[in-house]
């Protein structure tokens, strides 16, 4: 019980940042006490901040306290040292190899717990007391332990190093500036520390602040994941809802239309057999009547013949000849028929509307926008190839090369009637849609041409159809030696080298498209900067006087 009472006794008074019996204790005013060297320690490396705290409940002190002496745990402390439980360093105060040493110990040296930049020594705890009893060893600047004191002397006036040079950038000592850096610009080393110092903490800000803006950041991609996993599981689930009521609902189609053709087989088929027993039973009427007519024919009476054939013949007039009249062996093939071109429709919409769904899937993407790329090579990696939709072809428009080249026609093509089709203005959308990055070139011939994006709902005819006439389309307005840029049937005027081949960049998520003139270098001639609310499709409109003018979207290898 004695003994665990001392235990506590020493607990009690040690310092909880040495982990040590306090020395030179002393009291701050939250009431913990510490090492008065450990806490002055403690609070210079806070001095920038211009708040002191209490390393063990964390209380803030404005203006820093001032340091004195606790006379009274002093007093326990040397009472305790006296009851020998201090009597001798553990092994572990000794210094090793890679410990700084005291350089006052003799024999086998302790590890030093401070060095004197002023005496270029360290010192353990027991030589460096009188750093902290005496009044002469005040001034002196006591740092954590270090082997580089030597560092600290002039090795051209063995003096210690209290100056700096601003002229070579180094240490120097007070004789320095006489001979060897006369007339150079030199401060105190403090001074030249202090500049410094702010230097360094106006930079750790800048350092602290990009940790707390990358920190949220991060926080914010953390969200974006969680977000993402959210939509992707939810779209997940809804698409597999909405794909099994589409299954069921053709399944349902499939069972309805069994159904029906098994009725439809059940009814002709009664018909049929209805009409055969009628049949049936005529065959069986005329063979009866073809059998007394067989038996009056061999009478050999010739009175009787004639007595009986009135009766005979009148009941054997010669039956009306068969009016049924089969078809060619085909009855439920056309339903057949009319099903496949169901499915031959139903998978133009799903390839059609699949690639837009997918197109859709690819452009999700959460970090910023790739820049422009700034060289032709560079577009070339976002390369598309452009097909032309020969349902929104004008009548004046010939189709050709794979549907990658339009020339305007003198005459009417043949077209069918279709609901996409332009009707007023020689105009034509491609069948993909286009999300994400994507580039492509257009090559062209005639007095002038539009090049453009729309959208997929923009008139087809009437006001607005035109590109670059409404808010649905924009369009670069191409000359023999000049540009527009139109939208929104305001034109702007585009400076550039005349050029047949066009080169179009789309960056649909960051809302960017550019108009480049393509010759031997790329030259912009103009970038829009907008939000795209749908998915665009590339256009052109073909104008001139049937001078068979054309455009073909290049096809890169």
């Amino acid at each position: 019980m004695e003994q665990h009472g001392v235990q506590l006794d020493q607990e009690t008074i040690s310092c909880s940042i040495c982990l040590d019996l306090l020395m030179n204790p002393v009291t701050i005013p939250c009431g913990h006490s510490y090492c008065m060297s450990c806490i002055k320690a403690h609070w210079d490396q806070e001095d920038h901040k211009g708040i002191h705290s209490c390393p063990q409940c964390r209380k803030n002190f404005i203006p820093r306290p001032v340091l004195g002496k606790n006379t009274m745990l002093a007093a326990l402390v040397e009472q305790l040292k006296k009851t020998g439980l201090q009597a001798a360093p553990a092994d572990h105060c000794y210094a090793g190899p890679e410990d700084v040493a005291c350089d006052f110990c003799s024999g086998r040296k302790l590890k030093a717990i401070k060095s004197c930049l002023f005496c270029l020594a360290s010192y353990c705890e027991k030589h460096l007391q009188p750093h902290y009893d005496s009044a002469a060893f005040q001034k002196h600047k006591l740092v954590e332990p270090s082997k580089n004191l030597q560092e600290n002397i002039c090795s051209r006036h063995d003096e210690v190093m209290k100056m700096f040079c601003r002229t070579d950038q180094k240490c120097i000592c007070y004789l320095c500036p006489v001979d060897e850096h006369k007339g150079h610009n030199t401060v105190s080393a403090a001074a030249e520390r202090a500049e410094r110092q702010r230097e360094l903490e106006v930079r750790r800000q800048t350092i602290q602040q990009g940790i707390q803006d990358r920190e949220k950041d991060v926080k914010l991609l953390q969200q974006e994941v969680e977000a993402i996993n959210h939509s992707a599981d939810k779209t997940v689930e809804d698409n597999e809802k909405i794909f099994s009521q589409l299954i069921r609902l053709i399944q349902k189609r499939s069972s309805d239309m069994k159904q029906q053709i098994r009725s439809q087989q059940e009814t002709e088929v009664s018909r049929v057999k209805e009409l055969q027993e009628k049949l049936e039973q005529e065959i069986t009427e005329l063979k009866r009547r073809d059998a007394e007519l067989k038996q009056l024919s061999h009478t050999e009476d010739h009175n009787q013949f004639l007595h009986n054939y009135p009766s005979v013949s009148a009941l054997s007039e010669s039956p009306h000849s068969s009016s049924i009249k089969t078809k060619h062996l085909r009855y439920f093939e056309d339903v057949t028929a009319a099903v496949e071109e169901l499915r031959d429709k139903l998978e133009d919409i799903l390839r059609d509307e699949w690639t837009n769904i997918s197109l859709t899937v690819s452009e999700v993407d959460v970090l910023l926008p790739q820049p422009e790329p700034e060289s032709r090579a560079g577009f070339l990696k976002y390369s598309c190839e452009i097909t032309l939709n020969p349902n929104t072809a004008n009548t004046r428009l010939l189709l050709s090369e794979g549907n990658r080249k339009v020339t305007l026609m003198n005459q009417d093509q043949y077209y069918s009637d279709h609901p996409d089709r332009f009707t007023d203005y020689c105009q034509v959308l491609s069948r993909e849609s286009l999300t994400g990055q994507c580039y492509w070139e257009v090559e062209w011939r005639g007095t002038q041409i539009f090049i453009a994006v729309s959208y997929k709902n923009i008139n087809r005819a009437g006001n607005g159809c035109q590109f670059g006439f409404s808010d649905k389309s924009w369009a670069l307005r191409c000359f023999q030696d000049s540009y527009e840029l139109w939208y929104n049937n305001i034109s702007t005027t585009v400076s550039g080298p005349g050029s047949s081949r066009v080169g179009v960049y789309l960056d649909h998520r960051a809302g960017v498209l550019s108009f480049y003139s393509v010759s031997e270098t790329m030259t912009l001639l103009h970038r829009v900067q907008t939000t795209f609310t749908q998915p665009l499709h590339a256009g052109v409109w073909v104008d001139g006087v049937f001078d068979f003018a054309s455009a073909e979207f290049c096809k890169f290898k």
